[in-house]
């Protein structure tokens, strides 16, 4: 591995405070609650495929794809609440 750990274990934990910080400002906006969400999920894929590299397996791999197909399904959530609301004005 290139990048030591400690490196990806500090950047995943800047961008997990980033979206936890994104995620309490704005309680009341539900599309950026979705935001800090997907952030903070982001945030932990990160740590799973650093921890993957770093000890030679491929389970955190395995589970940043699946952390993937749920952010899919969130974006598409997100997605539909703009319609909704942009139909409704």
């Amino acid at each position: 591995m290139i990048v030591p750990l400690a490196h990806v274990l500090m950047l995943a934990a800047v961008l997990f405070g980033l979206g936890l910080i994104c995620t309490l400002v704005w309680r009341s906006n539900v599309i950026m609650l979705l935001i800090g969400i997907e952030i903070m999920l982001n945030a932990a894929m990160l740590v799973f495929v650093g921890a993957s590299c770093h000890w030679g397996r491929a389970d955190g791999q395995v589970f940043a794809l699946m952390i993937m197909a749920m952010t899919s399904a969130e974006v598409s959530l997100a997605l539909a609440l703009v319609v909704y609301l942009h139909r409704r004005r």
